[in-house]
């Protein structure tokens, strides 16, 4: 068989370890010069299919493909940019399907989340349709942490580390400060349906050093007056708190506490910052002093201290993507299985697509304590070895070296263009 070509893209928010799985990817493939000839990979995501807008990573050195393994980012660029159902618009994925042709292209590699696990199955089974068939892999990647089957998303462990770190040293200096100033913290972090980063937070505390941390859930409907009575009771205890409140909090009829009031390029409801909303309420009922902070995209693009166990998953589901694809295998996804907690072990398996695309997966009712305010042991047990160690990237005159690639153009074979 002759070797064929291989396409890469990355997709939606990025991680502070997405480029991890792009080395993964690109450093096997080059072991396997019989079976997969050059990886493409698209510019600005899966737009860069669509617009034959490809980049020639075979012209980037080993020492840069090695180097992205420490760069936070995307380093080809992503895209949100969501293709319609089949039945909608079945152009978009014939558009594929034809610069997948055009290109000798016959691995599809799609590192993303749920809306990228759908369009990677939508696509295995179009180019059987249209006979150019594409062994298409879904490799994982969210912060989020909520792509079911897999033990936990590559990507999540670094913010989670980033968001139990900032909540504890942000609760360091207002306990210093609370005897006459702020004692209240609220930090806002992401998580639209599921509360795997806010609950995170509840990492910063620990026998060795208490503190006192409450956990805003999207899987808990808020209850103005027992979040209040809470802050209160925490206050007068410990003479301050800190609040970590994800991003899709809602109230009881199902409405985000901050409805931003238009949508995304996904759909999504676009949220307005609930840190500010929440702050304002404890300061107007309870009289305390607050200061709030959303953490955005400084969770996700937190290189520096990134987790070491996040790293290596990382690069891992992107090394397995290829070796499956070279085994033959079509329209599944790496996932990660975790063998035991402690020590802490791991590898690496598949799943089918049809089971990941567009299933979202929640924080389990084990997880969240009964008050609805914290976490449980079993979930400290699950989320602390996946913060587990450091990866710092090699630094030059203080700062971390990040690398920027060439991202050279591969020459278009095609007449026609594409509007998106």
């Amino acid at each position: 068989m002759t070797a064929k070509n291989a396409f890469y893209a990355q997709s939606g928010g990025v991680t502070a370890v997405i480029n991890a799985s792009a080395c993964g990817v690109i450093e096997t493939a080059r072991r396997f010069p019989d079976q997969i000839g050059t990886v493409y990979a698209g510019r600005n995501g899966i737009v860069g299919a669509l617009t034959e807008d490809l980049i020639d990573t075979s012209q980037e050195s080993q020492q840069a493909i090695a180097a992205l393994r420490y760069t936070p980012g995307a380093a080809f660029g992503s895209c949100r940019y969501k293709l319609k159902g089949l039945e909608e618009n079945r152009a978009e994925y014939e558009r594929l399907i034809e610069v997948f042709r055009a290109h000798d292209i016959g691995y599809f590699f799609y590192n993303g989340g749920n809306d990228s696990a759908d369009t990677c199955h939508k696509i295995s089974q179009l180019s059987e349709t249209l006979g150019y068939p594409i062994r298409a892999i879904h490799i994982p990647k969210t912060v989020d942490n909520d792509l079911p089957i897999t033990d936990n998303c590559p990507g999540f462990g670094s913010a989670a580390k980033y968001v139990a770190l900032s909540t504890l040293e942000a609760s360091l200096d207002v306990a210093s400060m609370s005897a006459t100033s702020t004692r209240v913290f609220v930090f806002e972090v992401m998580g639209r349906h599921a509360g795997w980063i806010a609950a995170s937070g509840g990492l910063a505390s620990s026998q060795a050093l208490a503190i006192p941390v409450i956990i805003l859930f999207p899987e808990i409907p808020f209850d103005q007056q027992q979040f209040l009575k809470r802050v209160r009771e925490t206050v007068e205890k410990h003479g301050y708190c800190s609040v970590v409140v994800s991003e899709g909090v809602k109230n009881p009829d199902g409405g985000f506490l901050a409805d931003a009031g238009y949508k995304d390029a996904f759909g999504h409801t676009q949220l307005g910052g609930v840190a500010p909303v929440v702050a304002r309420m404890v300061y107007n009922e309870l009289g305390f002093r607050c200061h709030w902070a959303v953490a955005d995209y400084l969770q996700r693009s937190a290189r520096h201290i990134a987790s070491e166990v996040d790293m290596e998953q990382a690069y891992g589901v992107g090394k397995a993507a290829v070796e499956m694809a070279i085994a033959g295998e079509n329209a599944i996804m790496p996932v990660i299985v975790r063998v035991s907690d402690e020590p802490y072990e791991w590898k690496i398996d598949r799943a089918p697509l049809e089971k990941i695309a567009n299933v979202e997966k929640k924080m389990p009712e084990g997880f969240i304590s009964e008050d609805g305010f914290g976490i449980t042991e079993a979930c400290q047990h699950y989320l602390r070895p996946l913060t587990f160690g450091e990866a710092y990237p090699p630094y030059v005159d203080g700062l971390p070296g990040y690398i920027r690639l060439k991202n050279l153009s591969v020459a278009r074979k095609l007449e026609t263009t594409f509007e998106i």
